[in-house]
Parts: C-alpha cells; sequence; structure tokens
C-alpha cells in the first residue's frame, strides 16, 4: 500500500509531465504556424514569373529586316554598282496558329524584305499583310500551322501596380524576359509618326493612350509581348522614355483592346476602318492650358472639353455643341483625351455609342453613330479661309536676315492672333516662327494652306521658334 508522501510524489511528477508536453506541444505549434505578419501575407502572394515566361516566350519572334536605302544619301552606289543596304531588327508577337504576327510599324517601315525568327531557331520570309502608322502596329504573315501563340487579355482591367513581364529581343539578343509593374495608363507622349527630332512625319490621327511600364526594354524590344502573370497579352511594346536611347525607367506599350480592334482590320480589310465622331479637342500637351485660358481648373472636372464641331458630322447631328464635356462611352468614365481617342479608335464606321457630357454644369447623354473618314473629308472640304479662321491667326514670310540670323532655309512668322482660334487658346503669341507642320517645311503662308487641307480632320504637329528663341512642339487635333 503507497503512503500519502508516496502518492504526493507520483501527482507531482505527473503534473510536471503534462504541464512540459503542453508546452513542448504548444511551442512547436507557435513555430511551425508562425504569426502572420503583412510581410509574411506578401510571401504567400509572390508572383510566379516562371510560369508566365515558360508560357509566352514560344511565341515572341525575332524580327529582322532589310532596306536597300544608302546609308549616306550623297552616296548612291557602291564603286561595285551595287545598291547599299542597311539592316534593322525588332520583336513580334504570333497571334495565331496559321502564322499572324503582330510588331510596330517601325519595325518593319519601308523594309523591302523581312525575316522572322522563332526562338526553336527556325527562319521564315514574312509577308506585309497591313500597316496602321496611326497607331504603330503591323500585321506580318509567315506561312506555317500549329504555331504556338499568346492568348489575348484584357487591358482595360489592368491596374497601376500590377505586375507585368516585357518579351522580346533587345540589342537582337535571343528572347529576353524582363519584369516590372504598370506604373500609368493612358499616357501620351507624342512619339507616333514622330522622327528623332519630334516632328511629325506625315499628317496623322496618331493614337497614343501607352501602358506606361517600368519593365527594361531597350532597342530591339520594338513589337514584343507585354503580358500580365497569367501570360496573357496585354500590350505591344513599342517605345521608352530616354535621353541616351537605351532604358532609363519608362516603358511604353499599345493596350491589347486597341491592338485587337487594329490587327483584325488590317487581317480583314489591308487598312483600318475608323469610327469618326468630329469633334476637336486640346491635344493632350495642351490639355490642362485650354482649360485654364477657358478659366476652368483643370483638376475641378473629369473628361475631354470640345473645342469644336464639324460641320455635317455625327457629332454635329446628334446635338454636341462647342463647351460641351464629353465624360464617358458607353458607361465607361473618360478622363483625359488620350483616353477618349484610344476608345473612339477601337470602333467602326456605323458603329453607336452612347456618349455621356456635361453642359452648362447639367449632365445629358446622346447616342452618336459614327461616320466614315471618307465620308466626313467629302462632306468638309475646308477653305483657306476656314482654316485661317480655325487657327485664328495670320502668317508673313520670314525676312532673309531673320532666316539668316536663326540659320533658317524656311518658315513664317505669326503676324496677329485672334481670339476664340487654336492659337489663342493655346497660348501661341505674336511673332512665333511656323518652321514645320507635320514634317513638311513651311515657307510661305499658303504652304500652311496645303498642309493643313491635306491633313484632313487629324492631329497637326507644329514645329516653331518661340518668341525668345527657344524651339517648341505642339499639337492641334483637328477632329475625331
Amino acid at each position: 500500500m503507497k503512503t500519502y508522501k508516496q502518492i504526493l510524489i507520483a501527482l507531482l511528477i505527473v503534473a510536471f509531465t503534462t504541464a512540459g508536453t503542453y508546452y513542448v506541444t504548444q511551442y512547436t505549434a507557435h513555430r511551425e504556424k508562425p504569426r502572420v505578419t503583412p510581410t509574411s501575407r506578401l510571401m504567400k502572394q509572390e508572383v510566379d514569373f516562371v510560369e508566365a515566361a515558360r508560357l509566352v516566350t514560344p511565341a515572341v519572334v525575332h524580327v529582322n529586316t532589310v532596306y536597300e536605302t544608302p546609308v549616306d544619301p550623297y552616296a548612291l552606289f557602291r564603286m561595285d554598282g551595287q545598291t547599299p543596304v542597311r539592316k534593322g531588327s525588332g520583336s513580334g508577337v504570333l497571334i495565331s496558329t496559321d502564322g499572324y504576327i503582330a510588331t510596330n510599324n517601325h519595325v518593319i517601315e519601308d523594309a523591302t524584305a523581312i525575316e522572322v525568327i522563332l526562338p526553336d531557331r527556325r527562319v521564315f520570309s514574312a509577308n506585309l499583310v497591313g500597316r496602321d502608322p496611326n497607331t504603330d502596329l503591323a500585321l506580318l504573315k509567315i506561312k506555317g500551322k500549329d504555331f504556338p501563340i499568346i492568348d489575348f487579355g484584357d487591358s482595360d482591367l489592368l491596374e497601376v501596380g500590377e505586375w507585368v513581364l516585357a518579351i522580346g529581343y533587345p540589342f537582337s539578343l535571343n528572347t529576353t524576359v524582363t519584369a516590372g509593374i504598370v506604373s500609368a495608363k493612358g499616357r501620351s507622349i507624342g512619339i507616333i509618326n514622330s522622327g528623332q527630332s519630334g516632328i511629325a512625319s506625315e499628317a496623322n490621327t496618331a493614337i497614343e493612350s501607352f501602358i506606361q511600364t517600368d519593365a527594361a526594354i531597350n532597342p530591339g524590344n520594338s513589337g514584343g509581348a507585354l503580358v500580365n502573370i497569367s501570360g496573357e497579352l496585354i500590350g505591344i511594346n513599342t517605345a521608352i522614355a530616354s535621353m541616351t536611347g537605351s532604358y532609363a525607367g519608362y516603358a511604353f506599350a499599345i493596350p491589347v483592346t486597341l491592338a485587337k480592334k487594329i490587327l483584325d482590320d488590317l487581317k480583314q480589310y489591308g487598312k483600318v476602318k475608323r469610327g469618326v465622331l468630329g469633334v476637336s479637342f486640346p491635344a493632350p500637351s495642351a490639355e490642362d492650358a485650354y482649360l485654364k485660358q477657358q478659366g476652368i481648373s483643370p483638376g475641378s472636372i473629369t473628361g475631354v472639353i470640345v473645342m469644336d464641331i464639324l460641320p455635317k458630322s455625327a457629332a454635329a447631328n446628334s446635338g454636341l455643341k462647342e463647351g460641351d464635356i464629353l465624360q464617358g462611352i458607353d458607361g465607361i468614365s473618360i478622363n483625359s483625351s488620350a483616353d477618349f481617342s484610344e476608345r473612339i479608335a477601337r470602333l467602326r464606321p456605323g458603329d453607336t455609342v452612347k456618349l455621356d457630357y456635361l453642359r452648362n454644369g447639367k449632365k445629358n447623354s446622346t447616342i452618336v453613330t459614327l461616320e466614315s473618314e471618307e465620308a466626313m473629308e467629302k462632306a468638309n472640304g475646308r477653305s483657306r479661309e476656314e482654316i485661317y479662321q480655325r487657327l485664328g491667326a495670320t502668317f508673313a514670310p520670314l525676312s532673309l536676315a531673320l532666316k539668316q540670323r536663326l540659320e533658317l532655309n524656311g518658315g513664317v512668322v505669326v503676324t496677329q492672333v485672334f481670339p476664340g482660334g487654336f492659337f489663342s487658346q493655346i497660348g501661341i503669341p505674336t511673332g512665333t516662327i511656323i518652321a514645320y507642320i507635320n514634317g513638311h517645311a513651311v515657307n510661305t503662308p499658303d504652304d500652311i494652306e496645303k498642309i493643313l487641307m491635306g491633313a484632313g480632320n487629324s492631329r497637326v504637329k507644329v514645329f516653331a521658334i518661340a518668341p525668345d528663341g527657344s524651339r517648341v512642339v505642339f499639337e492641334l487635333l483637328l477632329g475625331a
């Protein structure tokens, strides 16, 4: 029979053993299941770049081009009598199993031969199906079947801060993948149809509403893929912002929602069919300045202010007026002219849209059926008087002395600026010298008339010299 003392000792041993087991169990459980912190929660949501890169790299191709043009314009032929050639390099994206490839217009423009190399080293000669300088897109075709492709995503769903991958062939390297985030949306940087000087190369209706990212791209990436972490195509890499020509932290891609419409048009028609609304509004670079001149604080409204309505246009027929502020298309809010232009550019002639707008502080809406560019040009041939009225300015040729002092071969000087015209609205003073419009040299006032009449209902880029001698580039949007 156990004594009282023995029973007490046994109970104490059991108690300490139980407590120790509980402590060890809880300590072990604590170590196996750490406290959830913001850092650990982010770790659980870490992006898997590997899977997205594996999915898309087989469908991103290397585009090589040949140009039978002299590098030196004064050396038209070599000593052996052969025309010298130069070569270019870019990227492309396979978007169909039967060999259609999306790329940039500037990658293949003026090329006499286009070669496509797949990541598996197969080489194909490519045909140009069509191109669109105004969105900097082009569609190529190679012969074959069962090519790897990238599925289209929805760039409208992209959010600032979202991870993206850029895939292409920078500096003619083999397939290169970089990662970054969406830095901004709806960016307009004035690069499409512009040369290195920033002067537009032709009359255009350039559409810029870029996705801005910090994924590193460099020369050669143009035409390559921007994809989300699911491996879906959400943009075509197009440009970088740099003082050196190489990556400096800013990259721009054409949103796939716009690209898909343009590429479908090129495939089906060989050209782009654009729906025209028939309104003019400030170009993105002049938007805030124009609003301030109208006594409107840029931060007090959202939307795009209408500067002018094209007669006999869809806008005129729908009842829109100068001064209306367009705020929505089919229920989607509009925050900038770049955003507005891009959404209109997705549409074709005959498409019907609902526009929400503000007039005298009251909200209104109207239904509009878009016209074709050809119909608008036919119905609204511009006269000389109308052009000068819309510009709101008069011009005179430069004197020989002024040309010599400014080292110019041509140009005209603004002699008067009238209230209500474009020049007044964006603050162009008298004494400003107009040197180029849409890349064409301006030598007489008649040149302005010819260039603008040929521009149709489009964006016009003007290279000028301000009275203080500084060089400036500004845009006038003649219609959308």
